[in-house]
């Protein structure tokens, strides 16, 4: 994937509200911990390390709720991103609370909000104007209304000429959409994202089944299939078979957050591919940024530690 032209997200915009706690948590009692209120959402956190890591113009379409609409917008601005956003006059932006334990792996709660909520309605023609590259968050994928956006996206991209990548996003939702519909939902796309576990769901294996396994089964169905591994690297499938095993990067503080590595990953691949980076060269940028994404808590390569209007400071 060569080509001038901007890097089109579809996707969501939320609010996450970190929780860094040191110790296990404490049922029914406190347990301390570090919390910050931080600007997120996969596709949000995607186009802005690819706006970061690439030189492509990168626009991003998403829902958000009318209470944090301008501080989401300004914090999408200063990451250089073009954020086209539906304000939602019913449902505020949607809220995800991340429980990061001392293994920086990360629990979700999430309340999708006015995210998924994007429906056809929000979707236009002009979009894809001057677009090299559609990319489509899976989360859009797991609710009727912003399942049928992407959809309207992907079949406008393609009769354009523009190709699609999709990424999965959410093993949990996965399984509760039931990976077969996903796939179907998702055809035509050019490349696919998932990381290991949700690889393994999409190809129908067992959780004991090899990670190279299912990246080769996936590629027979999306051309070029692109595994994440976390401190295992990443794994380049095509057409049935991987073609390059990509050693992850080292971050160079300590681990703090694994909040966003998958979403740093995708958006510094997706911009190194635009810059003309073959898939093996374009996972290792994507390993560089997941490296520093977990240096720090959140998503963001430039995350605002101020919450949105209302919110304390911390």
């Amino acid at each position: 994937m060569t080509a001038a032209g901007a890097l089109l997200v579809v996707g969501d915009v939320v609010t996450d509200v970190v929780a860094i706690h040191p110790r296990p948590l404490a049922p029914a009692t406190d347990t301390a911990a570090r919390i910050r209120t931080l600007p997120g959402g996969a596709g949000a956190n995607a186009a802005c390390w690819a706006a970061r890591t690439g030189s492509a113009e990168v626009r991003l379409l998403a829902r958000v709720g009318a209470e944090s609409a301008r501080w989401h917008e300004r914090a999408l601005v200063d990451a250089g991103v073009r954020p086209r956003l539906v304000v939602d006059a019913e449902e505020p932006t949607g809220t995800v609370v991340a429980l990061v334990g001392t293994d920086a792996e990360r629990t979700f709660l999430t309340d999708s909000g006015a995210s998924l909520r994007l429906c056809p309605a929000d979707w236009a023609p002009s979009l894809l104007d001057g677009a090299a590259h559609l990319h489509l968050s899976g989360y859009l994928f797991f609710a009727a209304s912003s399942r049928e956006l992407a959809v309207v996206a992907l079949r406008a991209a393609r009769s354009r000429g523009v190709p699609v990548s999709v990424d999965p996003a959410s093993a949990g939702f996965l399984a509760a959409l039931g990976p077969q519909r996903f796939l179907d939902a998702v055809a035509g796309a050019g490349v696919l994202l998932p990381n290991e576990d949700e690889a393994r769901l999409l190809a129908g294996l067992p959780e004991g089944a090899g990670a190279a396994r299912a990246a080769a089964a996936l590629s027979r169905r999306v051309p070029l299939v692109v595994v994440t591994l976390g401190p295992a690297g990443a794994l380049v499938a095509e057409r049935g078979r991987i073609t390059a095993e990509v050693a992850a990067a080292d971050p160079a503080e300590a681990v703090v957050d694994s909040t966003g590595a998958g979403d740093a990953f995708t958006g510094a691949f997706l911009a190194a591919r635009l810059d003309g980076a073959d898939p093996p060269d374009a996972a290792r940028a994507g390993c560089r940024a997941a490296a520093q994404a977990i240096t720090r808590p959140g998503g963001r390569p430039w995350a605002r530690p101020e919450g949105p209007p209302g919110a304390a400071c911390p």
